[in-house]
């Protein structure tokens, strides 16, 4: 019989490509706080295992069936009631879990259980099996004990300068859950496009959604002339919600402002200090065109757009952008001058009274570092232009976000030899810069350590044609970042990680999805690997 069983398991993985009667591995990204091998036989999982759990976790339970049958073709049953005679998966969620993304995952031959610290401790222990047995349904006998170092494990994309399907962002937020991430930081408006329908304006998408060119190259003279542009629904954004709560990934929307607004100002130029005209960006960089903060007007039209995302967006956290706000528009304004204030202090300005709406409304305003400087308390901040900022903030008491262009910038370059890579953005940050990154590093003090909520990084999309080179400029960096958010320090081995990593594109390649082999130089990773 059990002859018979391990044929059977070999055909179905040389069927499916993985080799599913091969040994299952706990050697994974990201790497677990604890890995505890235990004496006794290994666990089987095969077409007669069951998943067991009650009706608060079957869509948990639902995820692993698919994982499971997508990686290894095994359609596993899900019961609610045990069975003596059933092997099982089963799913709990434990009290004695204190931390709620926390788990526990125990093999023995007789059944696997994860416990979680809630739902979505469940969810991320069924993270972990899925990537271990990827490579062979022989699990042998181990506790897991596990949980991430930091709250917020994030990604931004940027679909404003170049805009992507609902699909295309539904399978991001999909490489997001596999890397244990949480946060989806979604970009929605810029210079060179609105992406998000917002009826009490419904210029915004009718005008501000599209662009007539787009610069070809960096800023060179050379406009493409040819016509990009589309919006989400509000029906498609909520969709998109829920596909990501599913997943226990919050949503965070991005409404840049007041800098970073021309798609707006070319739909309602009596925003603007100048009156316009304006159109939507062609050229990448700043633009010196800004919300008139003196205009009451412009109140009104960010309280009425904050109003639609905060109805879509259910998350605690609205990102209100602030950064890259040239104040020579406010100098020159009739208007933004009987204010009274110096040019440094008409963005801080715009920001309290944004802040104040927010807060009205039981939501927290997130911003990019440049609103540190007189911005609330409890306002969070993203430090983008290197650590620094976000170190002083975390001192001074904010909860901070470290998201530096040094080590977390995507869209920048994966290899030194430009002229072999697909995009010519500027920059070079490989897999083992990312892995280097200490978002709370020695030097700040207990206080401010406290106050790192997490790290994420960001994709902008200037340079970005493709959804297939928005995956390539993502992967395999996604994975280094998953382990910076969730190991502790002392676990971290970049010799190791390496060989983790190398297991993991095999989930790349089930998946279809595109990533740089720049860690595998001169080679095709062959079908089956050897270690």
């Amino acid at each position: 019989m059990k002859k018979l069983v391990t044929i059977l398991l070999l055909l179905m993985g040389m069927s499916t490509g993985l080799w599913a009667g091969d040994m299952a591995s706990y050697d994974i990204v990201p790497l677990p706080q604890s890995i505890v091998m235990q004496k006794g036989k290994s666990f089987i999982l095969d077409g007669e295992v069951s998943i067991l759990c009650d009706a608060s976790l079957q869509q948990e339970a639902a995820f692993l069936q698919q994982y499971l049958k997508e990686a290894v073709s095994l359609n596993l049953q899900m019961a609610q009631k045990r069975d003596k005679n059933v092997r099982y998966i089963e799913l709990t969620v434990s009290p004695k879990i204190t931390n709620k993304d926390g788990y526990v995952l125990t093999v023995e031959q007789k059944g696997v259980t994860i416990q979680g610290g809630s739902a979505a401790g469940v969810f991320y222990g069924i993270q972990t099996l899925r990537k271990a047995v990827t490579y062979g349904t022989v699990m042998p006998a181990v506790i897991i004990t596990d949980a991430p170092r930091f709250g917020y494990r994030g990604m931004m994309l940027d679909c404003s300068r170049h805009f992507w399907s609902v699909d295309f962002v539904k399978r991001f937020i999909d490489l997001i859950a596999l890397h244990n991430m949480n946060t989806f930081h979604w970009h929605l408006s810029d210079d060179q496009g609105w992406r998000i329908e917002i009826k009490r304006f419904p210029k915004l998408t009718e005008i501000g959604s599209q662009r007539s060119g787009t610069v070809l190259g960096t800023n060179s003279d050379l406009d493409d002339e040819t016509p990009h542009g589309g919006f989400y629904t509000q029906q498609q954004a909520r969709e998109i919600v829920a596909y990501a709560q599913q997943r226990h990934i919050t949503v965070i929307p991005e409404i840049d402002m007041p800098g970073h607004m021309l798609a707006a100002l070319a739909c309602y130029p009596e925003l603007g200090c100048t009156g316009g005209p304006y159109q939507v960006g062609h050229y990448w960089g700043v633009y010196t065109d800004v919300l008139c903060v003196g205009n009451p007007k412009v109140y009104e039209f960010i309280e009425g757009v904050l109003a639609e995302i905060m109805d879509i967006f259910p998350s605690e956290v609205i990102h209100i952008g602030g950064d890259e706000a040239p104040t020579v528009k406010w100098e020159a304004c009739p208007k933004c001058q009987a204010l009274g204030l110096t040019k440094n202090q008409i963005q801080p300005y715009f920001t309290q009274k944004v802040f104040n709406y927010l807060t009205s409304h039981h939501r927290r305003a997130l911003g990019w570092d440049e609103i540190l400087d007189g911005c609330p308390q409890d306002a969070m901040i993203m430090s983008w232009r290197g650590s620094e900022p976000g170190a002083k903030a975390a001192e001074q008491g904010h909860d901070v976000v470290m998201t530096p262009t040094s080590h977390v910038y995507f869209d920048y370059l994966q290899s030194e030899e430009a002229e072999f890579e697909p995009t010519r953005c500027g920059g070079f940050i490989p897999v083992e810069k990312v892995y280097s990154l200490e978002p709370a590093p020695e030097t700040l003090s207990a206080e401010a350590k406290a106050h790192i909520h997490g790290t994420q990084a960001n994709l902008w999309a200037e340079y970005l044609l493709t959804e297939g080179l928005v995956e390539y400029q993502a992967l395999p960096r996604m994975a280094a970042l998953a382990e910076v958010q969730w190991t502790q320090p002392e676990h971290k081995d970049y010799e190791a990680f390496k060989r983790r990593l190398t297991r993991l594109t095999r989930l790349y390649e089930l998946y279809k999805y595109h990533y740089a082999k720049h860690l595998w130089p001169g080679r095709q990773l062959p079908s089956r690997w050897q270690f």
